[in-house]
């Protein structure tokens, strides 16, 4: 789909106050290893995360997402009241139900008038997110959008670690469950605005999204324990992602590694980002990282590194960005923007 009227006004970010190490997490296995007979330090090896972050204890997610929403509004300049409609796209939710979005929209005091519903699709919700508040944008229904996430890992990592501290686990348990220490906390916020009512320069330009659902089991998720077939994930996700790609050239104006100067991807760790930048051709200075100090964030990954990269000066405006995300399931979308 191609868009000509949506425009990005502002990105936010809630960063998690704990830092927790990768060797932090492989000193609390310790025991558990060292019974199953596995290297000691597997975690940063393996995956190249040093850090991730996790919320204090008893937080709620909709309420960093709130906090993360509150930022973007305030950035943007955006009377909230002309606000209309509030995508939630997170993985993590405190409760079955309400809606978190109807959690967010509730703390933030926006209007009645306001859509609001959650859309989740693993870690591609956020791009999702962009591209359904973008129609709503393109069409003239709405004519300003906020899309919000918020990820916690504390507690299914904790859990983790005393289920495989557990006598009866074994090491294929560990391999079956070693994406979880992955995992990181963070939230992030983005307003969507009709471009002739926006005072920013950043474009939507349009995206592209396909699917691969004989390969839906390959990480199968609950809030406290998730299940990865990492090789067969990777491999297939990678895949995909070389099809999504060869269509967004056709697709997409300027798609192609001259005309791109920035690429910002769903962040998993070290050989996904390797694997992928193999499988597109991708020159890895060209990417923006953050999974080293973050982690995987699940939907929050692409808007949280997108937001790091434009604030530290390295995307300037004007140059032309991709977005690209990975999600369980599996699907794959990418998006091009004008910074």
């Amino acid at each position: 789909m191609l868009f000509s009227r949506v425009a990005i006004e502002s990105v936010a970010y809630e960063l998690a106050p704990q830092r927790v190490s990768s060797s932090q997490l492989e000193e609390r296995l310790n025991g558990a290893l060292v019974r199953m007979r596995l290297p000691p330090k597997p975690i940063e090896l393996l995956t190249g995360i040093t850090e991730r972050g996790f919320w204090d204890s008893g937080t709620r997610v909709h309420e960093v997402a709130t906090r993360a929403a509150k930022k973007a509004i305030a950035k943007s300049g955006v009377d909230p009241a002309r606000i209309g409609l509030l995508l939630n796209t997170s993985v993590c939710k405190d409760y079955l139900e309400p809606s978190m979005a109807s959690l967010v929209h509730g703390d933030l005091g926006l209007p009645a008038t306001c859509r609001n519903l959650d859309i989740a699709n693993a870690c591609l919700g956020f791009i999702n997110g962009i591209e359904y508040a973008g129609q709503l944008i393109e069409a003239g229904v709405i004519d300003h959008a906020l899309v919000v996430d918020g990820e916690s890992a504390g507690e299914i990592v904790d859990t983790t670690i005393r289920r495989l501290h557990e006598p009866q686990s074994t090491p294929q348990d560990f391999w079956d469950n070693f994406a979880t220490f992955t995992l990181g906390s963070a939230a992030v916020a983005m307003v969507l605005s009709r471009a002739d009512l926006s005072s920013s320069t950043h474009r939507v330009n349009g995206s592209v999204a396909l699917a691969d659902t004989a390969n839906n089991r390959l990480c199968l998720g609950t809030p406290d324990r998730m299940v990865t077939d990492s090789t067969r994930l990777l491999k297939a996700g990678v895949s995909l992602a070389r099809r999504t790609w060869d269509t967004a050239s056709t697709t997409l104006p300027n798609w192609s590694h001259a005309g791109i100067q920035h690429y910002v991807c769903h962040q998993v760790g070290k050989a996904h980002f390797v694997a992928l930048c193999q499988a597109l051709e991708i020159e890895p200075t060209r990417c923006h990282l953050t999974y080293p100090n973050f982690g995987n964030v699940g939907p929050a990954a692409v808007p949280l590194t997108l937001a790091l990269a434009a604030d530290s000066g390295r995307v300037r405006q004007g140059e032309h960005v991709a977005l690209m995300g990975i999600g369980s399931g599996l699907n794959v979308a990418m998006m091009s923007l004008t910074w």
